[in-house]
């Protein structure tokens, strides 16, 4: 019988694109305020940049705009980006399927990877916190205990006093969310978003989710 259900966060219960836009839109105004450029222009700059290649954007646009930069100038607009309180909120579906779970009296939870601040702010921001038995940040337990590291699951099952034959584990990163899981001996869902940061990406095996869903709706069947 399945007593609890352990959710991820980002592009499970937010949309991960829709948190990049809101650090962008500080970025964009941190960079125009010392340069005096146009805040739309380096908006659409960054997110034309980030949809081109995920990797070292801020480096890239300020040569696009040619400007002169050192380390630390990349180094504060990282701070901004993680550190900014953002403009998100709950996918529809997640926010139907905590209140349906909850109201069944099922207990939930939160593990998600990523660093503490940025994390943080994301669940100061959704106020969720009263629906959730406990909220697991990886980065806050030690860098070594991201996903797939096991001991975030096992701090997880203590803390809800359950066995893992128990518990529901729902992601969207077969890369790292499900392995450790589905070895544990939980029950695995991945959620397919269609905008997802990692939507698309190939695995198999053991990496893979038990069952695939569309919407977080379809879990009030499957519980």
């Amino acid at each position: 019988m399945i007593k609890a259900v352990i959710f991820d966060l980002d592009d499970t219960l937010i949309s991960e694109k829709e948190f990049i836009r809101s650090g962008y839109k500080e970025v964009a105004r941190s960079i125009c305020e010392k340069h005096e450029l146009d805040k739309k222009l380096v908006y659409d700059l960054l997110l034309d940049t980030f949809e081109r290649d995920s990797k070292n954007v801020f480096n890239r646009v300020l040569d696009k705009l040619n400007i002169d930069y050192e380390k630390e100038d990349i180094r504060k607009l990282v701070d901004i980006y993680r550190g900014h309180k953002p403009d998100i909120s709950l996918y529809e579906d997640a926010k139907c399927i905590i209140e349906t779970l909850h109201g069944r009296e099922i207990k939930l939870g939160i593990i998600t990877d990523g660093y503490g601040v940025t994390q943080r702010n994301k669940l100061e921001v959704l106020d969720i916190d009263d629906y959730f038995e406990h909220i697991i940040v990886t980065d806050e337990l030690g860098r070594e205990y991201w996903k797939p590291h096991e001991k975030a699951y096992q701090v997880m099952r203590n803390k809800l006093e359950l066995d893992y034959e128990e518990m529901v584990y729902v992601g969207d990163n077969v890369s790292k969310d499900f392995v450790t899981a589905n070895r544990l001996g939980m029950n695995t869902v991945f959620i397919s978003r269609e905008e997802g940061v990692y939507t698309g990406t190939k695995t198999k095996g053991g990496y893979l989710a038990n069952l695939e869903v569309r919407s977080l709706i379809e879990l009030e069947k499957l519980i």
